[in-house]
């Protein structure tokens, strides 16, 4: 039953267009700094830094400090299997 309620907050967590497009991006790009994940996702920064934290809190991404940023990256790999998963479904491919 562990394995399915991680599975629930996950898609919790990805049933928003912003954390799904915060996820492509960081699955295309890798890792990288809010900063620059903003320009990749327009959202303010508060909104997009929340969203993050969410994410990281559910275990979908991972946190880095490299000097005063920190720089985030898919941590787990059934968000990209559930991206790829909806993109078969809809015929789409990853935007660039």
């Amino acid at each position: 039953m562990e394995l399915l309620e991680r599975m629930a907050a996950a898609l919790k967590i990805l049933a928003h267009p912003c954390r799904l497009k915060v996820a492509e991006v960081l699955q295309r790009e890798g890792s990288m700094p809010v900063h620059t994940l903003m320009e990749k996702v327009p959202l303010p920064q508060a909104t997009l830094s929340q969203y993050l934290n969410q994410m990281r809190r559910a275990g979908l991404v991972r946190a880095e400090r490299k000097g005063k940023e920190v720089w985030y990256e898919i941590a787990d790999s059934s968000v990209l299997t559930i991206l790829d998963c909806i993109r078969r479904k809809t015929g789409q491919r990853a935007e660039s």
